[in-house]
């Protein structure tokens, strides 16, 4: 299983900080840099980065964009690297929008970018929250939160994901100031947007107890989180589990432990049902599947939930099932991926990769999700 690392490189980012630009927005600040001898440096702090994870490259397959915005750093470093977006010797901001989409729709597992707050301004216009990024600090202004401390320490947290380690995703913010002000000694500052980042893991939360996780606690946490995000014209696939059982309890509804019900605006529609009884009350309509993962083995589809079918996952889509676990339970895994073996083994396949797991109240990690070969 490889991990889809989607990679943007800002070839002329922070051109103007060594020349005194105070960045380098702007349709002609980039060539009034390399006029005043501004050298490129952004592909040099990609490939510190990228530097980090050469002992993993054969877990890695890197999408990005042609020459100089990716292509030929990772190529160099001997990457596996695919081109989903080829762009002209001199790129635009619009160059890198249309490059955070086609990532998008790869299905990249992190976007890992490199530029200032402008680079992230265009990726946010495009990402918002359908991929986590990070950011390796390029530019002359690096006031978001969505950017590493350096350019090796962004390789160090995608290290730790390709590891299987714990890693929590959090909102940070994206911010941007007026570099035509700025240039005039202003500092006007705005937020622009928010994206999901990887951190390094919080193993003490906010709901403890001694210093470890509350299981109570930490499920009553969870539950509250997956309540507020219901939407009143979706249908909820409730799967077995005692996770997914503390969200029925908070919801105030019966259980079925070992089976599967089906809710709508906080109303049981159907308990126990059957694989037939599924696809025929979520037909037409738009619906998510919330899953938790047997302890100690890890399937989140094949063991205990059968009524699941492949045609089932199939129509709900992979975008809307919502993985629900504390991070003692997947601590206990030893790094070992979640399972899914639903019988298909396409399906398997299409599961494989990265996932988004509640672990708490708006807090979540990301976890590799594999298969039995």
């Amino acid at each position: 299983m490889s991990f889809k690392l989607g990679l943007i490189v800002n070839p002329v980012a922070g051109l103007g900080g060594s020349v005194a630009l105070k960045g380098s927005d702007g349709a002609d600040t980039a060539q009034k840099a390399l006029a005043l001898g501004a050298e490129p440096k952004s592909n040099n702090r990609t490939k510190l980065a990228l530097e980090q994870l050469i002992p993993f490259k054969d877990s890695i397959a890197i999408f990005t964009v042609s020459g100089e915005m990716g292509e030929r750093i990772a190529g160099e470093l001997g990457f596996e690297t695919h081109v989903v977006y080829h762009v002209a010797d001199e790129t635009t901001p619009q160059d890198t929008e249309v490059a955070a989409q086609k990532l998008i729709e790869q299905g990249v597992d992190l976007i890992l970018f490199a530029g200032g707050d402008g680079t992230a301004r265009n990726i946010c216009a495009v990402v918002e929250d359908k991929a986590p990024v990070l950011g390796v600090p390029a530019g002359c202004k690096i006031h978001s939160g969505v950017y590493a401390i350096t350019p090796k320490a962004a390789g160090r947290v995608v290290e730790m994901l390709i590891k299987g380690e714990l890693v929590t995703l959090a909102e940070a913010d994206v911010m941007d100031i007026d570099e035509t002000a700025f240039r005039q000694g202003t500092v006007k500052a705005k937020r622009y947007g928010e994206m999901q980042v990887p951190s390094e893991v919080r193993f003490v939360q906010s709901v403890k107890n001694g210093g470890k996780e509350s299981d109570e606690l930490v499920l009553a946490d969870i539950a509250a989180y997956v309540i507020s995000e219901m939407d009143e014209d979706q249908r909820y696939i409730m799967g077995s589990g005692s996770t997914v059982e503390a969200v029925m309890e908070e919801l105030g509804l019966e259980n079925t432990l070992l089976g599967v019900d089906l809710v709508q605006d906080h109303d049981l529609l159907g308990q126990d049902l059957t694989a037939a009884q599924l696809l025929e009350l979520t037909q037409g309509h738009q619906t998510k599947l919330v899953i938790t993962l047997i302890g100690g083995q890890g399937h989140i589809f094949g063991r205990g939930n059968q009524q699941l079918s492949p045609e089932l996952i199939r129509q709900i889509g992979k975008e809307n099932i919502i993985v629900v676990a504390t991070k003692r339970k997947l601590q206990a895994l030893n790094g070992r991926p979640l399972i899914a073996d639903t019988g298909d083994q396409a399906l398997d396949d299409e599961l494989s990769g990265y996932i988004k797991v509640v672990t708490g109240y708006n807090d979540h990690v990301m976890y590799a999700v594999g298969h039995q070969e």
